[in-house]
């Protein structure tokens, strides 16, 4: 069960080194009804409807073009829609105050930057924002969450670093910290792993697996979708699957929608097999 932070608690009750989840409110489920979406007179999303359980995560999977990342953006509140509706909790998302929405939505793009010399610190602190007023200004609470998202992350020794002055895939850790810190209800991220070595990746796909709260994200990497608790297959801005990693991600859904003969091959140290992909005729 995700504990809460009661307010009034002071830090020698919070203890120095929480674990980020401590901060975590109730998640909630996001659903996706009917939409469609078009640039200019170009269909973009036709018809998608999806529905993402309390806490649990989605992997968005698709040939490039296929709208992975407007879907995300759509649920984000960022782009209009012609049809259809995103529903994060009770409440539809154009419904929802600017404040609202940043409290119970956290977005993470494919590729935020910044030529700002701002402190990685500071960045992160950014993701507090929407808790903050003049009657509530930023306090030790605050400070501890962006704390225990650095760590999360493995960026405390970059805190006093200039963020434009980072790798990409240093910057990509920033931005997930930040949205870390915001304690969203929900997590849309947009290829998270993009720009980061092994090592990151695994780490990230590590903590989307063991994430309490609910968790959106599109990969390039298929075999990463195993991490995840259901799996959505965008072709031409349609859903051609939805489902449980180990009944979408199978040959016969793959190779029609990305065009690649796919090969599964069991590893005993997963608990789900590892595609491999050649040319569709190759030897």
């Amino acid at each position: 069960m995700v504990k809460r932070c009661p307010s009034g608690w002071s830090q020698r009750w919070l203890g120095p080194r929480l674990s980020l989840s401590f901060w975590f409110g109730a998640h909630v489920r996001i659903r996706v009804e009917d939409i469609s979406s078009s640039f200019g007179a170009k269909p973009i999303l036709r018809d998608i409807s999806l529905d993402v359980g309390d806490g649990q995560s989605l992997a968005l999977i698709g040939p490039n073009g296929s709208g992975k990342s407007t879907l995300l953006r759509v649920m984000a509140g960022l782009l209009p829609v012609e049809s259809g509706s995103v529903w994060p909790g009770d409440d539809r998302v154009d419904h929802l105050a600017p404040r609202d929405l940043a409290q119970r939505l956290g977005f993470v793009s494919q590729d935020a930057g910044t030529t700002d010399a701002i402190k990685v610190v500071d960045a992160v602190k950014l993701g507090r924002t929407p808790w903050l007023s003049f009657v509530a200004p930023f306090g030790e609470r605050d400070a501890q969450i962006v704390a225990s998202a650095m760590r999360e992350m493995a960026i405390e020794s970059h805190r006093d670093s200039l963020f434009n002055r980072l790798s990409g895939g240093e910057k990509q850790r920033v931005h997930i910290a930040r949205a870390l810190a915001q304690t969203p209800k929900v997590f849309l991220l947009d290829e998270p792993t993009n720009h980061l070595d092994i090592r990151h990746q695994i780490a990230i796909t590590n903590w989307i697996a063991r994430q309490s709260a609910t968790v959106v994200l599109a990969l390039h990497d298929l075999n990463q979708a195993f991490f995840c608790d259901r799996v959505a297959v965008l072709q031409d801005g349609r859903l051609a699957a939805f489902g449980a990693p180990r009944d979408v991600l199978m040959p016969e859904v793959i190779e029609p929608v990305f065009q690649v003969a796919v090969t599964q091959t069991d590893a005993p140290h997963l608990d789900h097999p590892i595609l491999s992909f050649a040319r569709l005729g190759a030897e």
